[in-house]
């Protein structure tokens, strides 16, 4: 079977096709050809040797894919032959709290990930799929999805409330949507205008472009009613908390999901004492959440905003593609290029 796989070294450049035996199911596990992949801001850090160095290669990168199950070992109950699944994010994370071994669980990691023709997963790492999705839109689920989900309707968001998001990313343009599907009121921030008006065009009521306006924290405030927002979700990291804790209310949430900004740099942490702000981490999250999220995904007919799909052959150019930041969503990579 065809998979791509970091081959020698870290790099772009060292992403390569290769020749693989295709897996067999064991007992309880299930074998999905995978349809459709799609990009993550960790896949790209993964792929360049930035996200953990000490990964052993050749390596199989990237978490999220849709597919069909086309095989099933003994015991397996959960789905069937011509099932559309996805695969969760950590295969070991089904419900309650995060445990280091469901954290070393994580496909496209210390686990072979889904760019490859077909891969085996156990059946409890696998979900199906809501039906009035492509494939390309059912893998943008896995991670971008569940942690959007995670980040604004599990941090008891109301309608009513106002959130603050911070670009136009996977993560941020499914928080807008999920948080719209709330009832919440969004504000969103971007430093391409254009941008902007698509994501009011989602449904945001303001916008603000941070190159314009270097202070957008306070800006959000004001926006906000003079009070602050009452949630922010944080994909920036250190060099765009200070904002983020401007912008939130006395006794607002803050989701802290990136470090699209790097992780140096000292934070103050008076903010968040005297504001009596909740600083949540969020990592993806279990397949329970994924779960809940596909729940509300069908019963509103919400579909992902997917920004372009690129062919197999292409998915170097789809990682550049992220690393210029012009995506408006999700990026996706077809598998079949038939």
């Amino acid at each position: 079977m065809k998979v791509f796989e970091i081959r020698g070294a870290f790099g772009l450049d060292n992403l390569v096709p290769a020749e693989r035996p295709e897996p067999v199911p064991g007992h309880g596990q299930v074998l999905m050809k995978v349809r459709a992949v799609s990009l993550n801001y960790r896949d790209l850090l993964t792929v360049k040797g930035l996200y953990n160095p000490k990964l052993h290669l050749p390596l199989v990168p990237f978490s999220d894919g849709a597919g069909d199950v086309v095989a099933v070992g003994e015991g397996v109950t959960s789905v069937r032959t011509g099932d559309r699944i996805a695969g969760i994010f950590m295969q070991s994370w089904l419900s309650g709290e995060l445990t280091s071994a469901a954290a070393g669980s994580a496909l496209g990691g210390e686990r072979g990930g889904m760019l490859a023709e077909y891969v085996v997963l156990g059946q409890d790492g696998v979900v199906p799929v809501p039906e009035h999705l492509t494939y390309e839109e059912a893998a943008t689920l896995p991670c971008a999805g569940v942690t959007a989900w995670h980040a604004t309707v599990l941090q008891e968001l109301k309608p009513g409330e106002i959130v603050l998001l911070l670009g136009t990313g996977g993560v941020s343009i499914f928080a807008l949507q999920f948080a719209r599907l709330a009832g919440a009121t969004v504000i969103i921030t971007s430093s391409r205008d254009e941008k902007l008006e698509r994501a009011k065009e989602l449904g945001a009521a303001d916008g603000i472009n941070y190159r314009f306006v270097p202070e957008w924290g306070q800006l959000a405030h004001e926006l906000s009613g003079g009070e602050g927002v009452d949630l922010v979700v944080e994909v920036g990291g250190a060099g765009t908390l200070p904002q983020s804790l401007r912008a939130v209310r006395r006794g607002g949430r803050i989701s802290l999901i990136g470090v699209l900004t790097g992780a140096e740099g000292g934070i103050n942490p008076r903010p968040i004492v005297m504001k009596k702000v909740r600083l949540q981490g969020i990592f993806v999250g279990s397949r329970e959440m994924f779960e809940s999220m596909n729940r509300a995904v069908t019963a509103s007919g919400l579909h992902p905003v997917v920004d372009r799909v690129f062919p197999l052959g292409e998915v170097r150019e789809a990682l550049r593609h992220m690393e210029q930041g012009a995506h408006f969503g999700k990026i996706c990579v077809k598998m079949d290029e038939t």
